[in-house]
């Protein structure tokens, strides 16, 4: 099971500040944004939805910057971070 932390737009849009997903063996965080994406159709205030917001984010795996080609395997926390006004 992976732990998703959502941030700021991302939290909003998912309707949720966190949630576990199950991720297959070789999954790549592509795999699992896309299954992120299939899940959540909420929006932002802004009218950005799910998908747009995660278009503008950047990824942390268990406190390291990912990539969308990056494995998962063993990994245990993704947090999504939409860009932050002022720093």
């Amino acid at each position: 099971m992976l732990d998703v932390h959502y941030f700021a737009a991302a939290r909003q849009a998912a309707g949720t500040a966190g949630e576990s997903v199950e991720v297959p063996a070789g999954a790549t965080l592509a795999d699992a944004l896309a299954t992120l994406r299939a899940t959540h159709s909420g929006t932002t205030a802004a009218g950005m939805s799910f998908a747009q917001v995660l278009e503008q984010c950047s990824f942390l795996v268990d406190g390291r910057n990912a990539q969308p080609q990056d494995l998962l395997a063993g990994a245990q926390r993704l947090d999504i971070l939409p860009p932050f006004a002022g720093g």
